[in-house]
């Protein structure tokens, strides 16, 4: 058993207040059963509207963000932003990985790098999801965008809803229980897993177990994935006691 500390550097929107609140809640909890301990560090990057310019605009800032961060020898990287990543096309969340990670071995201080992007993709793959709902706060364009993606990396989202709300702020200061209604407007025939949030800015944490437990079918979010995934690069155990079925151990 381990009591040691990791530091857990996030790449943040500057207008993302829900990825420090997430991801901290999810391994708090898992502090409640096992020994390991973390601290949170950010570096942002900036961006109000959710805007495809504004998304471009914002990833260019990451190189600086993953160097500042790896001044701090964080111990694993996440980029806390889905849409930027999947906006700036097919597979793009390898290509952000591999850079995000060069600049932190440029700076004598490796670390792994996590995209929500590439964690959600990677979430879905860990369920064995091959057909999926999901639910966006972006405007449709973007929407589409992030479909396009994820469906290109070989699942079919049979149906989508977007909330079509530009103001990262007011993203952010959505109720994650109106997912609970929002969800059941989607079409769920034949669907293996629903995306509640496939945004790391759009609360959902509240709601993924009870729209689980309510559905029958099993429910992430980009939040959850990105969690899995800063756990796995850190060879940790990957199971905590909440945050639906791709941490709950039962999958």
């Amino acid at each position: 058993m381990s009591n040691k500390v990791y530091r857990i550097g996030q790449i943040v929107p500057s207008s993302n207040v829900t990825m420090e609140t997430e991801i901290p809640a999810l391994l708090r909890s898992r502090e409640t059963i096992a020994p390991e301990r973390f601290t949170f560090h950010s570096s942002r990057m900036r961006m109000k509207k959710v805007t495809k310019e504004e998304l471009e605009a914002m990833d260019a800032q990451s190189l600086k963000c993953a160097q500042e961060l790896s001044d701090a020898r964080v111990d694993v990287m996440g980029y806390a932003c889905l849409v930027a990543i999947m906006s700036m096309g097919r597979g793009y969340h390898c290509v952000s990985e591999t850079n995000l990670h060069e600049e932190t071995v440029k700076n004598d201080a490796p670390a792994p790098v996590v995209t929500s992007a590439g964690a959600l993709i990677n979430g879905l793959k860990v369920l064995g999801a091959k057909k999926v709902a999901v639910i966006t706060p972006y405007m449709k364009r973007l929407t589409e965008m992030v479909v396009d993606y994820i469906e290109h990396q070989g699942f079919e989202v049979v149906d989508y809803i977007a909330l079509e709300i530009p103001d990262n702020l007011e993203v952010a200061a959505q109720n994650p229980k109106n997912l609970l209604d929002i969800y059941k407007r989607l079409n769920l025939e034949g669907v293996d897993v629903i995306v509640a949030s496939a945004c790391v800015q759009m609360p959902s944490l509240e709601a993924i177990d009870a729209i689980e437990k309510e559905s029958g079918i099993p429910v992430t979010s980009a939040a959850v994935c990105t969690t899995y995934e800063m756990l796995k690069k850190l060879g940790l155990d990957t199971k905590v006691p909440m945050g639906g079925a791709l941490l709950s151990g039962k999958y």
